[in-house]
């Protein structure tokens, strides 16, 4: 009789390992973030040790468009582990509220879906979707009150098929849309404008040295100036979207709302990178404009007492002008590629052709 007690209490502290397949890239960081924290919480909530070990694995896609799910399982660099948790920047969603976790426990595997957790305190909330749904699978009869809140969220647990984790916030889809931009990486696209950028500074530096430039900008009124500047946006984001084709259509995502994320996110996320590119060139013209422009000389082309707002007035229209200049730049550029910059396409570089 005491060597069956022996025998159930190794049983019951037998070490339990969690695989953590994720993408690369930005999902694959904030795993290995987290992961040092989720080790000693699943070994304290589950009364035995725990080891959480990560792959950096591109989740395939099916020909239906679902997860592979025996794909993620051969990347166990080991024994077939207790628990697997796929995180990708797959967007996932039901037709009503995007879907954060869906846990298949007869499967003993988890999907969780990056973007929906959002752009701000992603590490937090990765760490508590990986917490809850690794305990689901490592321990099904964990009642629900044990549970760590997840704010803004709901588990859907039924008699039968995978428990579901939806995102119930009225702000949901907007929470998704700026996870995916997040996951684009916007700032780390900027250095692949760089043919854009040297255009628009050989533009823009014609605003330091032609007075005529000087002048139109002391006369133009605040608002149209930015709105030249909208105008000088939108204009270089849709050269870059048509140059690129970065737009998705219904038939390549086969479903229209998830046709509508992705250009959304794309736009956004070129949003950001033209903004970033645009303040960069301001930024220098600005100086530049400072450091060559004396204040004395510049009253006498403008017939008045000059101050800092006629410095960044000029660098204001000078930059609006460069930005406009980049678009053209950008497409003699064969090495700007911004493609893969759109979930649609990398989406589609999922399905295994091979078989």
């Amino acid at each position: 009789m005491a060597a069956l007690i022996d025998s159930t209490d190794s049983v019951d502290h037998a070490p339990v390992t969690v695989l953590i397949v994720s993408d690369p890239g930005i999902v694959s960081r904030r795993v290995a973030a987290v992961v040092p924290t989720l080790e000693p919480e699943l070994a304290e909530l589950l009364g035995r040790p725990v080891s959480v070990i990560q792959s950096v694995h591109l989740v395939r896609l099916r020909p239906d468009d679902t997860i592979d799910y025996v794909r993620a399982r051969t990347a166990a660099p080991g024994p077939d582990p207790h628990a697997i948790v796929v995180v990708t920047e797959i967007p996932r969603y039901t037709p009503r509220q995007p879907l954060i976790s869906e846990v298949f426990v007869d499967a003993r595997l988890a999907v969780i879906s990056s973007p929906t957790l959002g752009a701000w305190a992603t590490k937090r909330r990765l760490r508590i979707a990986l917490n809850q749904s690794a305990r689901m699978l490592c321990d099904p009869a964990t009642p629900e009150r044990r549970r760590i809140p997840f704010r803004g969220s709901r588990w859907k647990i039924p008699e039968s098929g995978p428990s579901q984790l939806y995102a119930l916030t009225v702000f949901s889809w907007l929470r998704t849309v700026l996870g995916m931009i997040s996951t684009n990486e916007p700032l780390r696209t900027v250095p692949r404008l760089s043919s854009a950028l040297a255009a628009a500074a050989a533009a823009g530096a014609f605003g330091i040295f032609y007075n005529s430039i000087w002048q139109m900008a002391s006369y133009l009124p605040s608002w149209r100036l930015l709105l030249f500047t909208f105008l000088a946006i939108i204009i270089l984001m849709g050269w870059l979207v048509l140059s690129n084709g970065l737009w998705d259509r219904t038939a390549q995502t086969r479903y229209a709302q998830v046709t509508f994320l992705y250009n959304m996110s794309t736009l956004a996320t070129l949003f950001v990178c033209v903004l970033t590119l645009y303040a960069t060139l301001f930024v220098a013209i600005l100086l530049g404009g400072a450091a060559l422009i004396d204040p004395q000389f510049m009253a006498l082309i403008l017939g008045r007492p000059v101050g800092v707002s006629d410095y960044v007035n000029l660098a204001w229209l000078s930059s609006t002008m460069g930005v406009v200049a980049g678009g053209v730049g950008s497409s003699f550029d064969s090495e700007t590629d911004l493609r893969r910059l759109t979930h649609g396409r990398r989406e589609r570089e999922r399905f295994d052709l091979d078989g």
